[in-house]
């Protein structure tokens, strides 16, 4: 079986009729292929914080309750190249526990291997980006002798986001 995580974007797209979604820690990405010479004022788009509203000429393309809440004030559309319409939602939660299983409630649903794939790269995001404050925790360490964590361990499965570190950022 071969993966659809896009190496060089860290993307794991999951593909629908219209197009494609994807999502990260803090966006979820809509990326919708439209008829080529699309212009701007043929689309309309309306972007509520648990709802998505898109239409192309007057024809519906997508619609209905997402799947979790966003915030509907950070939320974009772009036409580029008068073919491909871009929908950047920002999530209002943005823990790595929190992977979208679907773009909308009923539809648009990720298979089960796909879905294992966003969790582990949501969750690889996460740990990377904690990476930084480990960094800067060692720096410390090496200033600062006493602590010695050289010999910790970290382990499980990263479901649900993997062990949670927030409170080292404190």
């Amino acid at each position: 079986m071969s993966a659809p995580f896009e190496e060089r974007s860290g993307v794991v797209p999951c593909g629908t009729p219209w197009g494609r979604w994807y999502q990260t820690l803090e966006e979820v990405f809509i990326e919708v292929q439209v008829p080529p010479g699309t212009r701007a004022k043929d689309v309309s788009c309306s972007l509520q914080s648990r709802s998505i509203a898109l239409s192309v000429c007057g024809r519906a393309v997508l619609q209905g309750k997402l799947f979790d809440s966003t915030i509907a004030d950070e939320g974009t559309w772009t036409l580029e190249d008068r073919k491909l319409i871009r929908i950047v939602l920002m999530k209002t939660n943005r823990d790595a526990g929190n992977c979208w299983t679907s773009l909308l409630e009923n539809e648009y649903a990720a298979d089960p291997w796909v879905q294992d794939q966003m969790q582990r790269k949501l969750t690889l995001e996460r740990f990377q980006r904690e990476a930084r404050i480990i960094c800067l925790l060692n720096f410390y360490l090496h200033q600062n002798p006493g602590f010695d964590f050289s010999g910790a361990e970290i382990s499980g499965n990263y479901s649900k986001g993997g062990p949670d570190f927030s409170s080292l950022e404190k």
